[in-house]
């Protein structure tokens, strides 16, 4: 599954070298292959007497894990791309089950054979006891083992439907009913590479901005001989120099007026307006910048090329999965386009609570109305997608209070593919906002590819504090490690929420606050099948529609919300889910099940409940993450799930279901009142310690929250820290608590007001 260039089917077989696939041995790769071959076996289509099975389907139940390779991209993601605390325990575990008595240890008498030696390995068991055996694993007591589930299923799912060939095809796709690349991206795509007329044009500064994105100009990359790159630098007016000093460390120094590490809604916008106001200021971005004929809109190379962790970021305990971007443009590049204001309650909460006037100030305001109207945020619809338009539906059925989304595009932008980077610009992250701003600006550059190692600060005589002067930064290039310093007049670390404090921890802070009170929006899910010939749908408009297809978001409803009450409830709203997270979130109970459930994918419509946690985590370092759900928040996301089947239900479902461990499901139309009232009431009541997979999160904040005390808080309400002066932070880490709904516009709206500090504090060191 190696995902840089799309052709990634052969990268798994170059993961066998030397006697051993990477970090695994062959031992190690034959129990994992006896893994994946259990979570996707090959069935025999004979023994399921169901007549006029398509080709397709036939050909996807016939394949196993192992016939389509996935074992060695799997041992290439442990190699390669996983970074998790508990990565040894299951290699650890694949070694066991290597053995006989290892195999006994873990999976108990059902691994025994009925001959001497008795004992035997995993891979020598049938496939009937192996998949006894990983159904006993989903419902351990034991939590190390319920965890190994959990990593093996994601893992073995996760790699069959995302990997493709050199054409960037998965031969599952075509029985799930799922087309890959989105088919307009691709004609658009030909017929810009069409365009070129030389290969000197493409890489002539006067390259065509729709072919090559509005950021060109301005993007460094410091994989280039160091002469091209100062030249570049000196061109957008930077003042580049090597250190008199002996010391290769560091290699060269870049002088700025302003440093912002990480080009999100919240760097992003700070970038855009400090160089908006004649400010030299260089972005530093942890990931690359993918223009948009450079995106591949296929779902395995974007999790691998534009989110932290290469997709693949989980707490601690693997209880919750994490979703961040990083990339140019940061989150705002891969979201969903919901772009609401921060609500009255929340800005209310912040205000009287925690002290912070300016979230009912008129500052503010302006804040939102700039964000908006930069953003270009509206709430029409012309086309609505799939699972949009059965969110409404059940809804209206109910009574439920419904409400259209407002997204930062236009009413025409019904693309599904939006969470893999936008095709055409419509959507106006900052990467076609702010950090345009920057770039035309001529006072900017963004160096793409760059890790941020440290703050560099330097302690003052008169007081206790220290000042920030700069970054330093590490860029790899073909193995090689070098290390160059941003020298800046004010640093801006807007790195997100889960790696902003480890940043800071590593730049010395102290302040105990750093990392803690994280928050996460934890979000469960309900299913609902919608066959094509049902009745009740086969008159609708569109009712031929895939689930991915149209606007990811446009519809949400605050029914459980508690927005008037308490403020702490949840919201309702629908999910980008393309085949390989949609295998990862369902339950598995059975090879079988499993690939039934697959070849529905495309008529089965997700919906989830988003909760305002009072519960939190911390965020100790990129790879070291905890989290724990409150009480307050199981019970409102568990009277979440009984709204989402009931407007599953009402919208005309023929099944319906959660994603708990058993995988449970209720034939509706085939059932009484008594028994579907039943059916959600147990589905609802059950605890989340026995999802079939992790509870997921797209939203993190609050791990250096904004106060008017340094013992509770990490930055004062102008957004900098309380230890070091001239250090901003500027992204969601800053919210005091969970915002209870997509914290686009909140966290632009917060970074505008910081900017327009900073700017006080540039203005200042002007004048001295």
């Amino acid at each position: 599954m190696a995902y840089q260039n799309g052709g990634n089917m052969e990268k798994g077989k170059d993961v066998a070298k030397n006697g051993h696939f990477g970090s695994l041995s062959f031992s190690q790769m034959d129990s994992l292959s006896a893994i994946c071959d259990t979570f996707l076996p090959s069935i025999d289509t004979n023994s399921l007497h169901q007549e006029n099975m398509d080709d397709s389907v036939i050909k996807f139940l016939h394949t196993s894990a192992s016939m389509n390779g996935t074992p060695q991209h799997f041992a290439w993601m442990v190699s390669e791309r996983i970074q998790h605390p508990k990565l040894n325990l299951c290699k650890l575990a694949l070694w066991l089950l290597s053995t006989r008595i290892g195999t006994f240890i873990l999976c108990g008498k059902a691994s025994l054979s009925s001959q001497f030696p008795y004992l035997q390995n995993f891979s020598r068991v049938s496939p009937n006891k192996r998949e006894e055996i990983v159904q006993s694993w989903s419902c351990s007591n034991f939590k190390l083992i319920k965890l190994l589930f959990v990593a093996l299923k994601v893992l073995t799912l996760l790699v069959f439907f995302t990997q493709v060939d050199e054409k960037g095809q998965n031969p599952s796709w075509k029985a799930l009913g799922y087309c890959g690349q989105d088919p307009d991206f691709k004609k658009q795509k030909q017929e810009k590479m069409n365009s070129k007329q030389s290969k000197h044009e493409e890489f002539s500064d006067k390259r065509d901005e729709h072919l090559y994105g509005p950021l060109y100009k301005g993007i460094i990359t410091l994989k280039q001989p160091q002469n091209a790159l100062f030249k570049k630098l000196q061109k957008l007016g930077f003042h580049v120099s090597k250190p008199n000093s002996s010391s290769n460390c560091p290699s060269f120094i870049i002088e700025c007026d302003a440093v912002v590490v990480g080009s999100g809604s919240g760097g992003g916008v700070i970038a855009g307006v400090l160089a908006n106001a004649g400010h030299k200021v260089v972005v530093l971005e942890k990931g690359s910048y993918l223009a948009r004929t450079n995106l591949s809109l296929l779902e395995g190379p974007s999790m691998d090329q534009m989110f932290l962790g290469n997709g693949l970021m989980m707490t601690k305990d693997m209880e919750v999965f994490l979703l961040a971007g990083s990339t140019v443009g940061g989150g705002s590049t891969i979201n969903w386009s919901a772009s609401i204001d921060t609500p009255s309650h929340v800005l209310k909460e912040w205000c009287d609570v925690y002290e912070l006037e300016m979230f009912q100030s008129e500052f503010y305001k302006e804040a939102l109305e700039t964000i908006r109207k930069k953003m270009g945020v509206q709430d029409k619809i012309d086309e609505e997608g799939f699972q949009n338009m059965i969110l409404r539906k059940g809804c209206e059925e109910l009574g439920y209070q419904v409400e259209n989304i407002p997204r930062n595009a236009p009413s025409n932008h019904n693309c599904g593919w939006c969470s893999m980077g936008c095709k055409d610009g419509s959507k106006k992250g900052t990467n076609e906002t702010w950090l345009v701003d920057l770039v035309k600006s001529g006072n900017g550059a963004i160096i793409q590819e760059c890790e941020a190692l440290e703050v560099i600060h330097e302690h003052k005589n008169n007081n206790n504090k220290s000042k920030a002067i700069g970054v330093a930064c590490e860029v790899q290039h073909e193995g090689v490690k070098e290390i160059f310093m941003v020298k800046s007049k004010v640093t801006i670390v807007a790195c997100g929420a889960l790696s902003t404090p480890s940043l800071l921890k590593r730049s010395g802070l102290k302040n105990p606050n750093i990392g803690k009170n994280l928050h996460v929006h934890p979000v469960v899910f309900a299913w609902g099948h919608f066959p094509d010939s049902d009745d009740n749908v086969k008159n609708w408009p569109e009712s031929k529609k895939k689930s991915y297809e149209g606007g990811i978001m446009s519809v949400m409803s605050k029914v459980v919300a508690n927005f008037e009450e308490s403020g702490y409830g949840v919201v309702i709203q629908t999910p980008a889910l393309h085949p390989g997270m949609f295998s990862v979130v369902m339950p598995w109970i059975s090879g079988l099940d499993i690939k039934m459930r697959m070849c529905k994918y495309s008529r089965t419509a997700h919906i989830f409940a988003l909760a305002r946690d009072k519960g939190s985590g911390e965020a100790i370092s990129s790879n070291s993450i905890s989290y724990k759900l409150d009480q307050i928040d199981e019970q409102n996301l568990k009277v979440g799930i009984e709204k989402l089947l009931r407007i599953l239900a009402a919208a005309g479902a023929e099944e319906i279901g959660t994603h708990h461990v058993k995988g449970k499901k209720l034939k509706v139309k085939e059932s009484s009142v008594d028994e579907f009232e039943r059916f959600v009431k147990e589905e609802s009541s059950r605890g989340f310690k026995n999802l079939s997979t992790p509870i997921c999160s797209a939203h993190q904040m609050g791990s250096c929250r904004m106060g008017i005390d340094p013992k509770i808080s990490v930055v004062n309400p102008k957004g900098e820290t309380w230890e070091v002066e001239d250090l901003f932070i500027g992204d969601t880490s800053v919210f005091p608590t969970a915002l209870g709904v997509n914290p686009m516009v909140t966290v632009q709206a917060i970074s505008y007001c910081t900017a327009q500090n900073v700017l006080q504090v540039l203005k200042a060191k002007k004048m001295n």
